[in-house]
C-alpha cells in the first residue's frame, strides 16, 4: 500500500496542481460569470423565489412518485451530495494550505456557481428522458448530446460518463468512507478499527442502493434537514462562546484573501495563487456547481417548468457554502487562529506548522470544537457524528449519479456490477491513506468539469429563454 501511494501521490498532485491553478479557475469562474451576465444575475433576482419554493411547503415525507421525485426530494438528494466531507475536511484543508482567505474565494466561486447550477438544473429538466418503466434518466450526458450532434457529442458524453463513474461512484465514495472511518477511529481513540467501520458502512450502503432512487430520496429528505440543523446549532453555540473573536475572524478571511503571504509565506503572487486555487478546488468539491453531478438529481424533479427547479438548485449551493461551510470556517478560525488558539501565535501558518501542533485537515474541526467546549473527546465525538451523516448521505447520492451514467453507457443490467464494485470501493476507502484518496477524487472531479461546462456554454440560449419566459409569466400574473 505504501509503495503504491508513494508512486501515485506525486503524479496525481502535479495533475491537480495544474488543473486547480489554471484550468478550473478559468472554467468555473468564467462559466459562472458568463451565466450571471446572460441571466441578468438570476442568483440575485430569483433568490427569494427559490427560498419560497424550498421552504414554503417543506416536508420531510415526500412519499413515492410514479415517476421521478418531488422538487424537495430532488433538492435533498442534491444537497446530500453537496454537503459532505468537503464542508468539514475540505474547508479545513483549504484553510491550512491557502490560509483563511481561501474561504473568501470559496464564497466567490459559490456566488457565481449559483448561476451555473441554475443552468445545469434547467438543462437537466429540458433534456431528461422517461423510460417505459417510469424511471427518469437525466444529467449532463443528455444535454451534452443535445449540444453536440454526431460522433463528437457521443465522445464528449461518454468521456463525462466515465469520469463521473470514477470520480463519484468509486473515488469519491472512498473519500467519504475514509473520512467517516478516520473520524470515528479518532473519536474512539483507536478502539474501533477503520476496517470495521468500512465494513458496516458498506453493508448499510448496499441496503440503500438496492432500493433505488426512491429509497435514496426517502433517506435524504429526512436526514439532510436534520443533520444540517444539528450542525448549525453546534456551530452557532461555539460562535456564541467565541463572539468576541468574530470580528477578527471575518477580518482574517478578507485580509488574507488578498495578502495571504502574510500568513502562509512565499511571495505575494504565489500566496494569492494558493489561496485562490484552494478556494476553487475545495469550493468545487463542496458545492459541485459546474461539476455536472447534481443535475442527475434535479432531472428527477416533477416540476411545471425547468426554471422552477433551476431556482431551487441555487438554494442548494447557498445552503452548502454560505451556510454549512461558512459555519465550519468561522468555528475553526475563531477558535484556533484567534485569541489563545493553538495557531494564533505563529507568524506563518501552513500545513507544516499546523502539523507540529498535531493538526491536519482531518482533525482540525474536531480540535476546534473540543477546544471551544474544553473537552477534546467531546469535540471528536460531535464531529464524528456530523461527519458520518454528511458523508453517508453523500455516498448514496453519488452512487445514484454514477449509476445513471453506467446505465447510459452499458445498459440497465450493468448497474448491478457497478453497485458491487462501488460497495467494494467504499470498504477500501476506509483502508487507504487520506491524502491519496483526496487527490484521486480531486483529479476526476476536475476532469468532469471540462465536458460539462463546454455543453453549458453551448446551450446557454435554452437557459436564457427559460429565465425570460419565467420573468414574462411572473409579470403577466402580476398584471392579472
Amino acid at each position: 500500500m505504501e509503495a503504491v501511494t508513494n508512486f501515485l501521490l506525486p503524479i496525481v498532485q502535479n495533475i491537480n496542481k495544474y488543473m486547480s491553478d489554471y484550468i478550473l479557475i478559468f472554467l468555473l469562474v468564467g462559466t459562472g460569470l458568463f451565466y450571471t451576465i446572460r441571466t441578468k444575475f438570476v442568483q440575485v433576482r430569483c433568490f427569494g423565489e427559490g427560498m419560497k419554493k424550498v421552504f414554503g411547503n417543506l416536508s420531510l415525507k415526500g412519499g413515492k412518485n410514479k415517476s421521478g421525485l418531488s422538487s424537495f426530494q430532488a433538492l435533498a438528494t442534491a444537497i446530500a451530495a453537496q454537503v459532505g466531507t468537503g464542508n468539514i475536511v475540505g474547508a479545513c484543508g483549504a484553510i491550512l494550505i491557502g490560509g483563511p482567505g481561501a474561504i473568501f474565494w470559496m464564497w466567490v466561486i459559490a456566488f457565481f456557481g449559483m448561476a451555473t447550477i441554475y443552468a445545469e438544473a434547467v438543462l437537466a429538466q429540458e433534456t431528461k428522458v422517461v423510460s417505459e418503466d417510469g424511471s427518469v434518466l437525466g444529467g449532463p450526458v443528455y444535454y451534452i448530446k443535445r449540444a453536440f450532434k454526431g460522433a463528437f457529442g457521443k465522445f464528449l458524453a461518454g468521456f463525462f460518463a466515465v469520469a463521473i463513474i470514477l470520480a463519484l461512484g468509486f473515488m469519491g465514495s472512498m473519500v467519504q468512507s475514509n473520512s467517516i472511518a478516520e473520524s470515528i477511529n479518532t473519536a474512539s481513540t483507536g478502539f474501533v478499527p477503520t476496517w470495521a467501520i468500512g465494513l458496516v458502512l458498506a453493508a448499510l450502503c448496499a441496503f440503500i442502493f438496492i432500493g433505488g432512487i426512491q429509497r435514496i430520496a426517502s433517506v435524504a429528505e429526512k436526514i439532510v434537514p436534520i443533520m444540517a440543523v444539528l450542525y448549525l446549532c453546534i456551530g452557532i453555540v461555539i460562535l456564541g462562546i467565541n463572539f468576541k473573536h468574530i470580528p477578527a475572524t471575518f477580518g482574517m478571511i478578507f485580509k488574507y484573501a488578498f495578502a495571504p503571504n502574510a500568513i502562509i509565506g512565499g511571495g505575494i503572487g504565489y500566496a494569492i495563487k494558493s489561496a485562490i486555487s484552494q478556494g476553487v478546488k475545495r469550493g468545487l468539491f463542496s458545492n459541485e456547481a459546474g461539476m455536472g453531478s447534481t443535475p442527475h438529481a434535479h432531472a428527477q424533479a416533477n416540476v411545471e417548468k425547468p426554471h422552477d427547479q433551476g431556482v431551487v438548485a441555487m438554494i442548494g449551493v447557498f445552503i452548502d457554502t454560505f451556510v454549512v461551510l461558512t459555519i465550519t470556517a468561522l468555528v475553526v478560525i475563531s477558535t484556533l487562529y484567534t485569541g489563545n488558539g493553538p495557531l494564533a501565535g505563529f507568524d506563518l501558518i501552513n500545513a507544516d506548522t499546523a502539523a507540529v501542533a498535531g493538526l491536519t485537515k482531518a482533525n482540525l474541526m474536531q480540535t476546534a470544537v473540543g477546544t471551544a467546549f474544553g473537552n477534546a473527546t467531546l469535540g471528536n465525538i460531535i464531529i464524528a457524528i456530523c461527519l458520518t451523516f454528511f458523508a453517508f448521505t453523500t455516498i448514496i447520492s453519488w452512487n445514484f449519479f454514477g449509476k445513471q451514467n453506467v446505465q447510459y453507457l452499458f445498459g440497465k443490467k450493468a448497474t448491478v456490477v457497478y453497485s458491487v464494485l462501488a460497495i467494494a470501493f467504499i470498504f477500501l476507502g476506509s483502508l487507504f491513506p487520506n491524502d491519496l484518496v483526496w487527490e484521486l477524487a480531486d483529479m476526476f472531479n476536475n476532469i468532469m468539469v471540462i465536458p460539462n461546462v463546454i455543453a453549458l456554454v453551448a446551450l446557454s440560449g435554452i437557459v436564457v429563454l427559460a429565465t425570460k419566459t419565467a420573468k414574462k409569466n411572473k409579470k403577466n400574473k402580476k398584471d392579472e
